[in-house]
């Protein structure tokens, strides 16, 4: 380890005490071993309630130079985090107080645990794709917006009364018309999230790739696809509808109307989450979804037994 002073910044969950609880004891812990944590304007008006004020850094001012960011809530706080760490390239490692957290990597009570591997830099770094979204004008108009997602970009209609009419095309050709609630983009990441409610497949976070998921298309073809990380997908608002409205990580938004194009492709900066241990992505998916990986043959089989 380097004898340069290191910095750690950290936000927490805006709404729930147990995450300054926990903030407030890995806090402690870092500079006890001479290890400053920064912090938001926001997270030290509620941190500063249960720590002295000279054990919070200044996040807001630039440059900022710190090696992780520790994030206290649920994988919506990591893509909130995503936001500041991505365009900076530092890790992002969660700490979940939410409900599923399959981006989070330890639970509120192994704090001690985390202390000492932060302090020891003694974690691993992994990449996680990203989506790059540009609104244009029109086929090779003026840019409207750009954003960037984890999860996934997803296009959904104004109106409740009024489906989408839009035309998607995959890397300039055309695939299909649909009218539709919507179309959602996914990474591997984001598989587990809207693409997931959406009856899309889980994809492996491993894997390099790009998921296309119609919500509720009025066509005869209307499947999910898994793409190529090369894919560039384009869909066009066509008339016929009231306009619709995307969304990144269902943070960021703009609003769209006829004649405009959603370009997206893999983005050019991934997400780098820090991990303390190789945990394979299927005792996560079964850990995370509560999967009763006896199934309903294991069950009957535990029910004859105890009755026998």
């Amino acid at each position: 380890m380097s004898s340069k002073p290191r910095s750690v910044a950290l936000t927490i969950h805006p709404l729930r005490p147990a995450a300054v609880a926990a903030a407030a004891k890995f806090i402690r812990g870092m500079d006890q071993r001479g290890i400053t944590c920064l912090v938001n304007a926001d997270d030290r008006e509620r941190l500063a309630e249960v720590l002295p004020e000279e054990l919070l850094g200044d996040l807001d001012s630039e440059p900022v130079e710190c090696d992780l960011m520790v994030v206290f809530g649920g994988d919506g706080n990591i893509l909130r985090a995503a936001e500041w760490a991505v365009p900076r390239d530092v890790p992002v490692m969660g700490v979940n107080l939410g409900h599923v957290g399959f981006l989070a990597e330890l639970e509120s009570y192994e704090v001690p645990t985390l202390i000492e591997h932060v302090a020891s830099g003694d974690y691993q770094v992994e990449e996680r794709m990203t989506i790059e979204t540009v609104v244009t004008d029109g086929p090779g108009g003026k840019e409207l917006w750009r954003s960037f997602a984890v999860n996934e970009v997803s296009l959904e209609k104004l109106a409740r009364e009024r489906m989408l009419e839009v035309l998607v095309r995959i890397d300039d050709r055309p695939l299909s018309r649909w009218a539709t609630d919507g179309v959602l983009v996914a990474t591997p990441t984001g598989s587990t999230a809207y693409a997931f409610s959406a009856h899309g497949p889980v994809i492996w976070p491993e894997l390099s790739a790009l998921l296309l998921v119609p919500l509720s298309a009025h066509a005869l073809f209307a499947r999910p696809l898994v793409l190529s990380d090369r894919t560039v997908v384009t869909v066009e608002i066509l008339p016929g509808g009231e306009g619709g409205v995307v969304w990144c990580d269902g943070r960021r938004t703009t609003d769209v109307g006829t004649g405009m194009i959603i370009e997206i492709r893999v983005g050019p900066r991934p997400l780098k989450l820090a991990r303390i241990s190789e945990q394979p992505f299927v005792h996560r998916l079964v850990r995370k979804f509560g999967l009763p990986v006896d199934g309903w043959r294991g069950a009957a089989e535990r029910d004859a037994a105890h009755a026998d």
